[in-house]
């Protein structure tokens, strides 16, 4: 697929309601951790941190925490036995992440107050990374992020969970909603909003249906995440790459990840 609209999602909109973005939110890391969609790229983030000699990552646009745990594993048995992540938002989703946490024994913690991803505060360090949201970003903004982390001196790997096909865009509006609507009572923490938004007024699955077709329609081609990376970077201050990592079940990961040129050294 090269197309690529700039499209509105639901979830990006300030006045959106909370409760119906949580409840997104919800779906996105129950499904994400549960097909472990994350977890071909372990590799290549565990590399980035042993090159730019960290154990600890800062996620951005972290949403609900989607896939982080298993992130976390996967990286702990590729060389990063001690691998932590702090969660961050422009959104912050406190009640999810405290359950994440709990359940990580703290290996996984969160900053509670607001995080612009584009202009991240010098108190929150560690190897940055985006997953399933580098492509709310338009070219400007997704530049400036990658600028700040280059300008900051830390890594940072952009990770969006498909390839960009035809066939994903079919599976977004008929195999996932069916998939939303049996699965939803199974998700934790329990919330009854989202009980009441799912089922007795359905503006979750329809808000996740579209806001789904448009993440595919708007994310970026490997190409054009290299074109902003050296936009951010003209002066190749950091050794980047780009490529697609396939799940051994089918689906692909997209990725753009750089660290610090002197670390190779």
């Amino acid at each position: 697929m090269r197309l690529r609209l700039r499209l509105f999602e639901f979830e990006d909109l300030p006045w959106f309601p909370a409760t119906i973005r949580a409840g997104m939110m919800d779906y996105l890391r129950f499904m994400i951790s549960l097909l472990g969609t994350y977890r071909p790229i372990a590799p290549l983030l565990a590399e980035g941190l042993t090159r730019t000699a960290q154990t600890h990552v800062l996620e951005l646009g972290a949403g609900a925490g989607g896939g982080t745990e298993t992130v976390l594993a996967a990286l702990r048995t590729h060389g990063q036995p001690t691998a932590t992540i702090t969660l961050t938002d422009l959104y912050p989703q406190p009640v999810a992440w405290a359950d994440i946490a709990r359940r990580t024994h703290g290996a996984i913690g969160y900053e509670p107050a607001a995080v612009n991803a584009l202009a991240v505060p010098a108190q929150l360090a560690g190897f940055r990374t985006i997953f399933s949201a580098f492509h709310h970003f338009p070219p400007e903004a997704a530049t400036a992020m990658l600028r700040d982390a280059v300008r900051a001196g830390t890594g940072i790997g952009v990770f969006e969970g498909a390839g960009k096909h035809w066939a994903e865009l079919l599976l977004a509006v008929t195999v996932l909603p069916v998939a939303q609507l049996l699965l939803t009572p199974f998700f934790r923490p329990f919330r009854l909003s989202r009980l009441v938004f799912t089922y007795l007024i359905p503006i979750i699955p329809l808000c996740t249906i579209w806001d789904g077709s448009v993440s595919l329609l708007r994310m970026y081609s490997t190409a054009e995440l290299l074109a902003l990376a050296r936009a951010a970077d003209p002066d190749s201050t950091f050794a980047w790459q780009a490529g697609k990592k396939r799940h051994w079940w089918g689906p692909q990961v997209t990725y753009l990840i750089g660290w610090p040129n002197a670390t190779l050294n």
